[in-house]
């Protein structure tokens, strides 16, 4: 094992010292990573707990390199947020250090030019810019020969055994070895089990040092709460979150329910509890404003989705709340890590519900292709550099949605299947096998770590060695503060929501409105066309009384969709609010109703039908159905179905000439048959269709 000279120890502790103060100095283990990136060709993977302090062993050996003539450190991290504080903290460390990201494209030029000029000690880019292949030739084009140190930050997300795999990272990776072979590569993660850190260290090279160290965090109370239904996890977070200690994170599985419960917690608090939800549907800016505001305790919590997950950095972070469980302890884990890392105590509680078992089943196969679809989309990419073809071209003619198109896009790439173009994507030639064995394995692995969540939701152990176990920690003990180890939850904190809570969150809940976004462009031979679908046929903006797995209305969609019978009355009072409130945004308002049972609902459909028609004194008619599209169907073959099985009302029924038609719809996840019917009504004369869908699924 290398050591510091005096010279570099000397360096390495003035950076430490500026970062954590006077009297600050590396601890051993730190020394040793430090030490060994000083050497030509180093591979160094550190596996250690979050608030270890990873960070400074990169800040140091950038420090000593370039006070040894190496060139700039090139830092891939993962997210925005993450870069910005490491942005921070390389100028508190004495480096000269700039991002390159989709927020700040005014800066590209001038970073790059002081990149060249050699006035920057660090440049921080994601996994993903760098794979656009301009923006990657440029930044490497300037680092050619002359790359200091590399470093992978979070570096799980390089194994597709991980909780996190970006296969943009994988190809980064391979990148930027070849180009600089003898530059000395660092790679960290506070959560990577023995497989993965086997993968990463592979991927490093067969003399890759790893350094891991315990991953127990002494500041966190763990606690595990279930018996809650999905509303009562809403509420209890609404009660509770005014007890919690200082500032802290609400984590959701998804952007709904993040939206959702920080309007319900608006709602019930006001401005006495200042909230916002953060997801990785908000632009940079908004994400930037809202994290600065938890830095400064200028909000007691963001309700957030795993956007706000790695790398997030607030030492006195106070609490961290589940409504729902993540699908695997090593991405829980990564979650709860942000909270109590200068603090001495911080409660972690988690919500859980059998209701998160669907979403695990989801997670857990989202990310692996479908073989039938890989084919299609290999038949659509040209192999000629001159045609290459954009995503959005090959979302229409494939049919596949956008994000599916684009991850498999990246998958093959890894394999050198498909090249990314500057204008777009080609087939290079090679042959795609598709590993089935391997993916198998893949989703063999995700299931057993949902069985290992199974086991800490039903507190069978002590919850902190569950997470250590996990993550393979061979000092994995009984922690003696968890909920488990003491029988009991932290002080201050309730096993139940008051029903005056739970009825007030249902309430206003329910007072939301979700816009339903018209699809734009068609699959390939659908409706006698391709591309882009004409505004002139295209439905309206429209709203869903139901979105996704709706908290406030789980139990009355259960029941509504359990049979074809008539709307319940909370279904139809909620449809007519939804409609009072939606008239004010109304350009021109309905001069017929007509109802559409996608989901072989056509009582509960009609009785909703008659209901508005009636309040409006509008005539109503009902498109016919022939057939209801089979389970699993691609994309394209769902929006063929639609096509030949929807009829328009008979001539009479309803007329349609220069009338705004309010479509009624049971449920739907594509919006096929919504996007289908409408372009039909559209045909017929029909002046706009606007939507009304009564359950919008996931």
């Amino acid at each position: 094992m290398p050591a510091l000279t005096e010279d570099r120890a000397r360096t390495a502790d003035d950076v430490i010292t500026r970062i954590a103060g006077a009297g600050a100095h590396l601890r051993d283990d730190q020394r040793a990573a430090v030490a060994a990136l000083c050497e030509a060709d180093a591979r160094v993977l550190v596996v250690q707990a979050t608030g270890w302090g990873k960070s400074a062993v990169y800040w140091a050996a950038t420090a000593i390199r370039r006070s040894e003539g190496a060139g700039p450190t090139l830092v891939v991290s993962p997210l925005l947020s993450l870069m910005r504080d490491q942005v921070a903290a390389a100028e508190r460390a004495g480096l000269r250090a700039a991002t390159l990201n989709s927020s700040n494209i005014s800066d590209w030029e001038p970073v790059e030019r002081a990149l060249l000029d050699g006035d920057l000690d660090v440049l921080l880019v994601s996994p993903e810019r760098l794979a656009n292949p301009g923006f990657g030739r440029r930044v490497l084009d300037a680092l050619v020969g002359r790359l200091g140190l590399l470093v992978i930050d979070e570096a799980h997300a390089i194994s597709d055994w991980g909780h996190d795999f970006r296969p943009d990272y994988r190809r980064v990776a391979d990148m930027v070895r070849r180009l600089h072979p003898g530059t000395p590569i660092l790679a960290t993660t506070a959560t990577a089990n023995a497989r993965v850190t086997d993968d990463v260290a592979a991927q490093l090279g067969a003399s890759a040092l790893v350094l891991r160290g315990p991953l127990a965090r002494s500041s966190l109370q763990l606690a595990v709460l279930g018996g809650l239904s999905p509303l009562e996890r809403f509420a209890w977070v609404v009660e509770h979150l005014p007890s919690l200690p200082g500032s802290g994170i609400v984590y959701t599985l998804t952007v709904a329910d993040a939206d959702r419960l920080a309007a319900a917690i608006a709602d019930h608090h006001g401005d006495a509890v200042p909230v916002g939800a953060y997801t990785g549907a908000l632009d940079a800016a908004e994400r930037e404003r809202l994290e600065d505001a938890l830095r400064r305790n200028e909000l007691k919590a963001l309700v957030a989705t795993s956007a706000l997950g790695m790398g997030y950095d607030k030492p006195d972070l106070g609490f961290c709340v589940h409504v729902g469980s993540p699908p695997s302890p090593v991405a829980y884990y990564q979650q709860v890590g942000r909270a109590g890392r200068a603090i001495g105590h911080a409660p972690v509680v988690l919500l859980h519900s059998g209701a998160d078992a669907g979403i695990w089943d989801y997670f857990a196969t989202a990310t692996i292709p479908d073989p039938g679809q890989v084919q299609r989309l290999m038949a659509a990419l040209p192999r000629d550099r001159a045609n290459a073809v954009t995503v959005p071209a090959l979302e229409a003619g494939t049919g596949l949605r956008r994000t599916r198109v684009e991850l498999m896009l990246k998958q093959l790439a890894v394999d050198e299947v498909v090249e990314r173009l500057e204008k777009g994507w080609i087939a290079t030639g090679e042959p795609y096998v598709f590993p089935r064995a391997h993916y198998d394995a893949v989703i063999a692995t995700r299931r057993r770590e949902a069985e290992i969540m199974r086991a800490y939701t039903r507190g069978e152990r002590c919850l902190m060695q569950l997470l250590q176990e996990a993550l393979d920690d061979p000092t994995a003990q009984p922690c003696g503060r968890c909920s488990v180890c003491l029988d009991r939850l932290p002080d201050g904190l309730s096993a139940t929501a008051s029903d005056d809570v739970v009825r007030a969150v249902a309430a206003a809940l329910r007072r939301e409105s979700h816009v339903v976004e018209p699809r734009r462009m068609w699959p390939g031979g659908v409706y006698g066309s391709r591309g882009r679908i004409p505004p002139a046929a295209q439905a309206a903006p429209g709203r869903a009384l139901v979105f996704a797995d709706a908290p406030e209305w789980r139990e009355v969609v259960a029941a509504a969709f359990a049979e074809d019978a008539p709307a319940p009355p909370e279904m139809i009072d909620g449809c007519v609010a939804l409609l009072t409130r939606w008239s004010r945004e109304w350009l021109a308002r309905p001069g017929v109703v007509i109802g559409l049972a996608a989901a072989g609902r056509p009582r509960m459909v009609r009785s909703v039908v008659e209901a508005i028609a009636g309040a409006g004194r509008l005539p109503h008619a009902e498109m016919g159905v022939s057939a209801l599209p089979g389970p699993d169907l691609a994309s394209a073959d769902e929006a063929v179905h639609w096509r030949d099985a929807l009829t328009l009302p008979p001539d009479g029924d309803a007329p349609l000439v220069r009338r705004v038609v309010l479509l009624v719809v049971d449920a739907t996840s594509t919006l096929w048959p919504v996007t289908l019917a409408a372009a039909m009504l559209r045909e017929a004369g029909a002046e706009a269709v606007m939507p009304l869908v009564l359950h919008k699924r996931p």
